[in-house]
């Protein structure tokens, strides 16, 4: 039972990532190739097929007993009956079809995650006024499992929420029904983790894979990052410190907020709710390079604190955990001190995460017990005090935070 091995693959917003793990959860073999800026669906079966050619051939193919696949939310296209692609890709960041989401407001619920422009279903009602005879919608990481195991009517919870897909039921809503969409293009929806079917003989043979190697549903890129950290009990949650600040929490029962953009994914036995401010690293980025914050985090003193009460924001609106998009960046007064100006900010977004955690609490999820790290921010000991502080928990750095390693701990699911 040791031997097994379980593969992992992350189709990122900038390239296509895999991990192999065995059935501890020990790392045996990670790799990655990059995709163009403008993404087709072809430079997805490329990058993958290679990325799951060379894991097999850094690991025991024999033992590979499963493959989970992630990818940007809402990035959807429409295919013919033998899933080949009769539509241009949308991807998870066009928010063009505006239009479509105001139909969609009509018929759907306040707290649907579908609402937004740059959700699945508006992107779909689009792409129908072209490619009217489509038989499926596929998200990213559906149309790579529909080519490993020739099934192009499979999705997952977590990537059909913005589809419209109801996580509380488990089924698709009549709403959709009244929206004049064809229910035979919905796929079936199964719990991330779950199998789905054996790959593809053809495909096993050339990629190297073993036939008995199962397909498992996936989950979107941001969920097998939280995944891949760990984090499993109720009250545990997981702050990404990147270019945005972003909060998910293990939560018994789902809470949504349309107006601050929070929704509930459900994972397992539990819920994951989440918001995202637009404050973080980028707004840090406007102010000084990377190699000047290099030399200040050692010197942040957060026994000492600035007393500025920023709002660090890189331009103005916000989110989450206040919905203002007016709202104007607060860095004033700044101090001829350097260092001061950079902790006041580092204390600013700390006290934005405490309030978003504060916000989810109040929206009925559990208070926060403890707050694992992912991102670039996460190796600095001094914001990481600063947030305990705020936070009052114990702030700690994931030792996992790819999402390809929580897709393949996804994949080692099915067989737990």
């Amino acid at each position: 039972m040791n031997s097994l091995i379980f593969l992992g693959i992350d189709l990122g917003t900038s390239g296509v990532r895999g991990s192999a793990i065995d059935l501890q959860g020990n790392e045996l073999a990670s790799m990655s190739i990059p995709l163009p800026q403008i993404q087709l669906a072809a430079d997805w079966q490329h990058a993958a097929c290679n990325v799951i050619g060379q894991l097999c051939d850094q690991v025991e193919t024999d033992a590979i007993q499963a493959i989970a696949i992630d990818g940007t939310s809402s990035s959807v296209m429409l295919c013919d009956g033998g899933g080949e692609p009769c539509s241009p890709v949308l991807m998870y960041n066009d928010q063009s079809c505006t239009e479509e989401a105001e139909i969609v407001s009509r018929y759907a619920p306040e707290n649907s995650a579908a609402r937004s422009a740059s959700a699945s279903l508006p992107k779909v009602l689009s792409l129908l006024k072209s490619c009217p005879d489509a038989a499926h919608i596929c998200h990213q990481s559906d149309w790579i499992a529909g080519l490993l195991c020739d099934r192009f009517d499979i999705s997952d919870e977590n990537n059909c929420l913005k589809l419209g897909y109801d996580p509380i039921t488990r089924d698709w809503p009549q709403w959709l029904h009244d929206l004049n969409i064809d229910t035979a293009l919905l796929p079936q929806v199964y719990p991330p983790g779950e199998g789905i079917r054996t790959v593809n003989g053809r495909i096993a043979d050339q990629l190297g894979l073993p036939h008995h190697c199962r397909i498992v549903a996936g989950t979107t890129d941001s969920i097998a990052a939280f995944i891949a950290t760990g984090a499993n009990e109720i009250g545990e949650a997981v702050t990404s410190l990147g270019s945005t600040l972003v909060l998910k929490l293990i939560s018994a029962k789902p809470v949504f907020s349309s107006e601050l953009g929070v929704y509930s994914h459900r994972l397992g036995d539990t819920w994951l709710a989440g918001g995202a401010s637009n404050s973080g690293g980028s707004v840090l980025l406007k102010y000084f390079d990377l190699e000047r914050i290099h030399e200040m985090t050692p010197q942040l003193d957060p026994e000492s604190p600035t007393g500025l009460d920023y709002y660090p924001l890189p331009a103005a609106g916000e989110r989450f955990p206040l919905n203002d998009p007016e709202l104007q960046p607060k860095l004033d007064p700044r101090p001829d001190d350097e260092l001061m100006f950079f902790q006041g900010m580092l204390e600013g977004i700390a006290t934005i995460e405490a309030c978003g955690y504060q916000v989810l609490t109040q929206l009925g999820a559990p208070a926060v017990i403890k707050v694992l790290t992912a991102g670039g921010g996460s190796n600095n000991p001094g914001w990481r005090k600063i947030r305990e502080q705020r936070l009052g928990v114990p702030v700690e750095i994931a030792e996992h935070s790819e999402a390809s390693y929580g897709a393949a701990l996804l994949a080692r699911r099915a067989f737990d």
